[in-house]
């Protein structure tokens, strides 16, 4: 073994990479004197939606709050199920369920691991008996990569249905030269250490088309206050702090650069992995927020990688229907989830983060060599 370490993940490294800008940032906000929704909270918000290229960005606590708030924001809530992936961070479901909303949970394309269009065309068309209806759907965006999300937009416009892109893993992904997070009503954001765009702590924003869908977002996220003090409506405590919103201004400047970088590192184990490596849907250009293969015997190549010093990870082991929380009292898709149960024996997250040094990835390639 060459003495060489490589996690899968190092959010520490995103830090160190930027730290002097960081540092002043914070020092910034922390004189500042306001630490809950100021002006680096609204500055943010205004250059991240900037950055996006539409709609109006609302900061929160995190990526869960974001989905709940950008569900009850358009009006999503008891009597309403709302269509996801099981093949997914639970987070998505967990959203949903706080908004008193039924999920309904449906396969994945077995190349993209993302939403399957023909069965969201299936349960459209014939839903499953004793839901509420359908009144939304959620496509998440996986690894970094978009979702077919112009056909499900396609079957969103058809039954009159509201389409909210999760985003917590495709900062800067695009599809046809389109942002995720522009295609829907709304779309919402994780800002978790180790995403693209990440904080060093939790954060959250939803993206709203409409401005009156973002300006009752805002007021949800803070007990429901249009004015100060006064409840218009139920609200929660979900506001994204000036601590966190300062430091993601100083990544957000850099992050198609980040991303650019883990592109050329995928491509250097592209080169390696030959048909092995993870499929792109043609039209979209991936972010590899995680570089995920698919092995028929994971334990064993796990095994082998640690001993060559490689980090690896499994996103995600269970897939949400078979959870103790969730199994046998969540709806399904006709397909039953198959291609999602498929996958969660046999996906692996590989290390890919921008900065991984040009040894440490020639490492991780040459330790791939060996053993897939």
């Amino acid at each position: 073994m060459s003495g060489i370490i490589v996690p899968q993940a190092n959010p520490g490294a995103g830090y160190r990479a930027h730290k002097a800008d960081i540092d002043a940032a914070v020092q910034r906000a922390l004189e500042s004197g306001w630490y809950i929704l100021g002006q680096e909270g609204r500055a943010f918000e205004a250059e991240f939606a900037a950055w996006l290229g539409a709609g109006t960005a609302v900061g929160c606590g995190n990526g869960t709050d974001a989905i709940a708030l950008a569900l009850r924001g358009l009006g999503i809530g008891a009597g309403s199920t709302v269509v996801t992936v099981s093949h997914t961070a639970v987070a998505t479901v967990a959203a949903i369920e706080s908004t008193g909303a039924t999920p309904l949970l449906i396969d994945v394309e077995p190349d993209h691991y993302t939403m399957d269009p023909s069965e969201l065309a299936a349960v459209l068309a014939d839903p499953p008996p004793g839901l509420p209806p359908i009144r939304a759907v959620v496509p998440v965006h996986l690894y970094g990569q978009v979702a077919d999300v112009e056909v499900i937009g396609t079957l969103c416009r058809r039954h009159d249905l509201l389409l909210i892109e999760d985003c917590a893993q495709a900062h800067g992904a695009r599809r046809n030269g389109r942002m995720a997070g522009t295609f829907g009503d709304a779309a919402t954001f994780s800002f978790y250490p180790t995403k693209n765009l990440g904080a060093l702590g939790d954060g959250g924003a939803v993206l709203a088309r409409e401005p009156a869908v973002a300006t009752r977002i805002a007021a949800l996220r803070q007990y429901g206050w249009a004015r100060h003090y006064i409840s218009d409506e139920v609200g929660v405590n979900s506001r994204l702090d000036e601590l966190q919103a300062a430091i993601l201004r100083v990544k957000l400047t850099h992050l198609n650069a980040a991303n650019a970088r883990r592109q050329d590192i995928a491509r250097a184990y592209d080169a390696v992995l030959g048909s092995r490596a993870p499929k792109r849907r043609r039209g979209s250009e991936h972010v590899y927020h995680l570089y995920v293969v698919r092995v028929a015997e994971r334990d064993r190549v796990q095994s082998r990688l640690r001993e060559k010093g490689v980090g690896t990870g499994v996103h995600y082991p269970a897939p949400v229907h078979l959870q103790p929380a969730y199994a046998d009292r969540v709806a399904l898709g006709p397909s039953r989830c198959v291609e999602t149960e498929r996958a969660a024996a046999e996906v692996l997250s590989l290390p890919l983060y921008p900065e991984l040094t040009d040894e440490q990835v020639a490492h991780v390639c040459a330790a791939l060599d060996g053993v897939m």
